[in-house]
């Protein structure tokens, strides 16, 4: 019988107050039998609104379909014709403005829980399979991929389907590209990355680590090593900053140091002597999901108090709706139409030896109203006149985005970028470079994992069709 309740079933979580003080998952996970009853809202459309919303074509009603009839391995099994990472996009993808905004359901009620219920399928084949993924009969053919974040996993997972020998090469020591490094423990497990990373190793692809393409290997010697065609999925991991005094002190990150410092380096494990920002007071610049994660990092780390300085209203705030409630929840305070202009340090004249000379002491902000909409149609922060005030921190938090690494560019005769710095490219992920695709946010900028997916899905195939045609 279908379930025509108007609310999805709640996601269990962690208490805040308990959560607040580790880096645990927050979200616990459905229960099969929670898992089941969300199903049963699905009204099975025939025209499958939710699919279109879906950036890598999962076949929602399919999987979903499973769940009602209790075949969890049948529901992972279609999610993964199309889906390389289930287990990730199930926790981060913001599903509320992709598939779920085109559900049905959400006309008079809440849409399907359709995220919840990937993570739930992918969650219970990790737990209850341990059968191999399938590898593919060798086509002859050899593809590099550039970066092991969402788009250049899900471009090596296709190509490995399709038989070629894929080599991974990732800048870091672990693979994983902004999964690891960029989204804390608490809302991905690095267990779970591993999993998905594993996977595609068992396909046959090659992950090579601590190899910097534009140093240790140039895009040109990846074609002399045999390499037919080339993926630059390498991210957008060059941090962005106010300009504005004293963003040189001491205790001013960026929010991809930050989170690199914690996930990534493991800052947040007792026995570390990774060197990071614990304690005091933390004002956080920005509004976005990367700036949710840094203050609830910095939190968990020990902060007493941590602010969000953002310059529009609640509204206009871009972070997942889900994310922002978890940060209230915590104890995390929105200091909403808020601009910094200036930030303060201190400074002894009388000992220049004193240790405290050059550390963070406060933050500089003006009050903003909302004026007339910008060219994407949101109204413009103005300053207030004479509305300056001092936020008193011990550590600032940029987190106003990122822009691709120049490196890949300089290194590579014929690769067009834009004014941001990102790879031009045609619908397919072509670039104006003869045999090199690009996709994700080393084209786009920062943007969701799901997009970077479906980028890598889509270069995939016309890398395939490219070393085709050269036969």
């Amino acid at each position: 019988m279908a379930n025509m309740s108007l609310k999805k079933n709640p996601m269990p979580t962690q208490e805040p107050a308990v959560r607040a003080h580790n880096f645990d998952e927050v979200a616990l996970g459905y229960t099969e039998q929670m898992a089941i009853d969300e199903a049963l809202r699905c009204l099975n459309c025939k025209n499958m609104p939710c699919v279109s919303g879906c950036p890598v074509n999962i076949h929602i009603p399919e999987f979903i379909s499973k769940v009602k009839e209790g075949d969890f391995e049948g529901a992972y099994r279609i999610i993964s014709k199309t889906s390389s990472l289930p287990a990730v996009c199930g926790r981060v993808c913001p599903q509320e403005t992709q598939c779920e905004s085109k559900c049905v359901r959400g006309i008079k009620g809440e849409s399907v829980g359709i995220g919840r219920l990937e993570r739930f399928v992918a969650d219970w084949h990790n737990a209850h399979s341990d059968e191999a993924p399938k590898t593919a009969e060798k086509n002859g053919h050899k593809a590099a991929v550039v970066g092991s974040g969402p788009s250049g996993l899900t471009c090596a997972g296709d190509l490995a389907k399709l038989g070629y020998d894929v080599t991974v090469f990732e800048a870091l020591h672990t693979a994983g590209g902004v999964l690891v490094y960029g989204i804390p423990e608490f809302r991905l497990p690095k267990s779970i990355v591993k999993k998905e990373v594993d996977n595609l190793v068992a396909m046959g692809v090659e992950m090579r680590p601590n190899v910097v393409i534009g140093k240790t290997l140039t895009v040109d010697e990846l074609f002399d090593m045999g390499y037919e065609a080339v993926f630059i999925g390498s991210g957008a991991g060059l941090p962005n900053f106010m300009g504005i005094p004293g963003e040189a002190l001491k205790g001013v990150y960026s929010a991809n140091e930050f989170l690199t410092r914690s996930n990534l380096m493991k800052a947040y494990k007792n026995d570390s002597d990774t060197p990071i920002m614990k304690g005091g007071r933390v004002a956080v610049v920005g509004g976005g999901n990367v700036a949710m994660d840094a203050a609830r990092t910095a939190l968990r780390l020990g902060a007493e108090k941590v602010y969000i300085v953002y310059r529009r209203s609640m509204d206009e705030l871009p972070a997942r709706r889900e994310e922002v409630e978890h940060a209230e929840e915590e104890g995390i305070e929105f200091c909403l139409l808020t601009n910094p202009t200036e930030i303060l340090g201190y400074t002894n004249h009388n000992n220049p030896r004193d240790e405290r000379n050059g550390f963070v002491t406060g933050i500089k902000c003006i009050r903003m109203e909302l004026g007339e909409p910008d060219e994407r149609g949101r109204r413009r922060p103005v300053a207030i006149p004479d509305s300056e005030f001092v936020l008193d921190v011990d550590a600032v938090i940029m987190s106003i985005g990122t822009s691709p690494n120049p490196l890949i560019k300089s290194t590579t005769e014929g690769l067009d970028v834009n004014s941001r710095g990102g790879i031009i490219v045609t619908d397919d992920g072509a670039t104006t470079r003869a045999g090199v695709f690009a996709g994700g946010d080393a084209v786009t900028g920062a943007a969701t994992v799901i997009s970077a997916m479906g980028a890598g899905k889509i270069a995939a195939k016309a890398m395939d069709s490219y070393i085709k045609s050269k036969c």
